[in-house]
C-alpha cells in the first residue's frame, strides 16, 4: 500500500521550492513592469516586445514561473495515477518515474538560471516626490500627531478624513533606514553592549 507514496512525498518537496520560486519570479515581473519600475535586468537576460519597442519583457523569470507551476502540478498527477490501485505492483506505477526524473532535472536547471539571473538585478532609484507615492507617509503623519499626544484612533481618523478629502500633504522629511521595527533596534543595542550573546 505504500507503493508510490515516496515518490509522491519527494514531488510535494520539489512542488514546495518550485512554489517559492515562482511567486519570487512573479514579483520580478510585477516589479520590472512600466507599472512599477523598480528593478530592471540587463538585455542578455530580457527580450523585446512584438509589438511595443520600449517594452523588455522578463522572459527567463516568465519562463520560471511557468516550468515550476508546471512541476508543482507533479504531486496531483503522481496521486491521480495511484489513488485506486489495490495494493501489490502494477505497471501503472512505471508512470510515475519518467516525470518524476524530468522534474528533478528540470529544477536543478531552473536553479541554475535563476541563480545565475537573480545576480545581475538592477535595482531602480525610486523618486518619492512622485504624487503616486504620497500616500506612503500617512503612516509617518500618524506617528507625528501621536508623539505630539493625540490618540492613535484620532489621529488615524484626522489623516483618512484629510486623504479623502484630497487635503492631505505629505511630510517627507523623516529619515528611515532598513533596520526594520523598535524591536529590531532595541536587539541591535543589546548586542552593542552583549556582543557575546548568540544570534
Amino acid at each position: 500500500m505504500s507503493r508510490g507514496k515516496s515518490e509522491r512525498t519527494i514531488a510535494t518537496s520539489l512542488g514546495s521550492l518550485c512554489n517559492t520560486l515562482a511567486r519570487f519570479s512573479m514579483d520580478i515581473c510585477l516589479y520590472v513592469s512600466q507599472n512599477f519600475d523598480f528593478i530592471s535586468f540587463p538585455d542578455k537576460l530580457t527580450t523585446g516586445s512584438s509589438i511595443m519597442p520600449h517594452k523588455k519583457n522578463p522572459d527567463v523569470f516568465e519562463l520560471i514561473r511557468g516550468k515550476c507551476n508546471k512541476i508543482q502540478a507533479l504531486q496531483t498527477e503522481m496521486l491521480l495515477i495511484t489513488n485506486n490501485l489495490p495494493s501489490g505492483y502494477h505497471r501503472d506505477f512505471q508512470l510515475l518515474k519518467e516525470n518524476i526524473i524530468n522534474a528533478f532535472e528540470e529544477v536543478k536547471e531552473i536553479l541554475d538560471i535563476f541563480n545565475y539571473a537573480i545576480q545581475q538585478i538592477i535595482v531602480k532609484k525610486i523618486d518619492l516626490t512622485d504624487v503616486k507615492y504620497q500616500y506612503l507617509f500617512t503612516v509617518d503623519s500618524i506617528n507625528n500627531l501621536v508623539v505630539e499626544g493625540m490618540s492613535f484612533r484620532e489621529a488615524y481618523k484626522k489623516i483618512g478624513a484629510e486623504v479623502e478629502s484630497g487635503a492631505y500633504k505629505p511630510e517627507m522629511t523623516k529619515k528611515h533606514s532598513h533596520i526594520g521595527s523598535f524591536g529590531n533596534l532595541c536587539l541591535m543595542e543589546i548586542r552593542k553592549k552583549y556582543p557575546n550573546v548568540p544570534s
